[in-house]
């Protein structure tokens, strides 16, 4: 561990002598790095799978206290996963204060909190055919009440965001009137809105496409933000980086919510054709960076609250050690970020020099900007290298030890 620590000091001195000679301010630069609340999933903490089939890597959290546990574990190696996201109902509490109360123990917040009208639950009104949005006026009071019940859970829970996400859409041409629907989705999220808290956000995610092919009701950034407008200003829009299809520049579209002020936050993943929820940076790393030279724009950055989530599906890999790594590099993204030089930037915009303007965004991406993360974790009191410490510490192997090889991660 020694040598580590002298590795590491050596190469943070040797960056923040290189930060400082470019006119940068490396104090500043830590704090911003070191304080990013990265919300992780309950969902994210088991193991996922696809409709082939699911593989567990065992030792995954059982109930909604497990799940708690495990954020624990990744805050105290990075110091900056101290908020949890919940599903209802599938993290439904049966004792709403205890778990508040554990939370409040372990030192984790209650980030935001999702609603689930995509799946039929035992409810008297089926979702097959859609909900905020359906036909039937009885499946959207449900779909509305749902909503409303969500909030109460979170408000005892101490959460301030609702976070909705929409698997209404269709299959098939004619199947369904496409303003129709966006009357009562608009009717059926007004209502859930005026129910909010004064210090709650409702966040509104879009996708493409999936579960349905034809057409989803909100497909797209533009009709996610005109749906929030619609409700009111603590309405905003969320971007999910593996909800766009290939090749769109998303960073042009976090740009101009910024612009509009209707940015609310972000579910981090990476995908490479659409919603694979790979982990976050291991594909586009690039892509990512250029989303934070638009977030760190000192117009931008403090603003407004943002909700930062991970929100990915761990097939393969171990969950906890795949949720260090996308960690990992949403912390590397920001900071290369905060190493751009947009003086020297703009006076190559004004000047149409295109080869200039590429050659600086690259010469801060290529910065190695590890050390400085990974001393912000170090002053944070968490770990310069979590994901070592992680498998040193034999966290997984505790982990089955107390929970078994064969558990499976239960939301309820």
């Amino acid at each position: 561990m020694k040598t580590v620590n002298t590795a590491h000091q050596k190469a943070w001195g040797y960056l923040e002598q290189c930060l400082i000679d470019k006119g940068l301010e490396p104090d500043l630069m830590l704090r911003m790095v070191g304080q990013i609340d990265i919300a992780i999933p309950s969902w994210a903490l088991g193991t996922g799978g696809t409709r082939f089939g699911r593989f567990g890597c065992g030792g995954e959290p059982r109930t909604l206290a497990e799940k708690l546990n495990d954020v624990a574990v990744l805050n105290r190696l990075t110091r900056c996963a101290g908020s949890i996201s919940l599903h209802i109902p599938w993290d439904k509490p049966s004792h709403v204060d205890d778990i508040r109360d554990y939370a409040q123990h372990l030192g984790i917040r209650i980030g935001s909190v999702n609603s689930n009208t995509f799946q039929d639950l035992g409810e008297a009104q089926s979702y097959k055919f859609g909900s905020l949005s359906h036909v039937n006026r009885m499946v959207r009071e449900q779909a509305v009440a749902h909503n409303m019940e969500v909030v109460e859970i979170g408000k005892a829970l101490g959460a301030e965001t609702l976070s909705l996400w929409l698997a209404d859409g269709s299959s098939y041409p004619g199947q369904d009137d496409f303003m129709g629907r966006l009357d009562r989705i608009k009717n059926s999220l007004r209502e859930i809105y005026d129910c909010l808290p004064d210090n709650w956000q409702m966040l509104i995610e879009y996708k493409p496409f999936e579960p349905h092919f034809y057409s989803m009701c909100i497909p797209d950034w533009g009709t996610a933000w005109l749906l929030a407008r619609e409700c009111g200003p603590r309405a905003l829009v969320l971007v999910d980086l593996g909800h766009h299809l290939p090749n769109t520049n998303i960073a042009q579209i976090v740009a101009t919510l910024l612009w509009k002020g209707a940015l609310g936050g972000f579910h981090f993943n990476d995908s490479k054709y659409a919603d694979d929820d790979l982990t976050v940076g291991c594909l586009r790393p690039y892509d990512l960076y250029l989303i934070f030279c638009e977030l760190t724009k000192e117009n931008t950055w403090s603003t407004q609250k943002r909700n930062w989530m991970i929100d990915a599906s761990h097939n393969l890999k171990d969950p906890l050690e795949d949720l260090i790594q996308s960690i990992e590099n949403i912390q590397i993204a920001l900071a290369k970020s905060l190493c751009l030089d947009r003086k020297k930037l703009a006076l190559a915009q004004e000047h149409n020099d295109i080869a200039l303007c590429e050659q600086v965004l690259l010469d801060a991406y290529l910065t190695d900007m590890r050390p400085l993360v990974a001393e912000a974790r170090l002053r944070s009191g968490g770990m310069a290298n979590p994901l070592s410490s992680f498998r040193d510490e034999r966290i997984r192997e505790k982990l089955i030890g107390e929970r078994g090889s064969q558990s499976k991660a239960s939301g309820l």
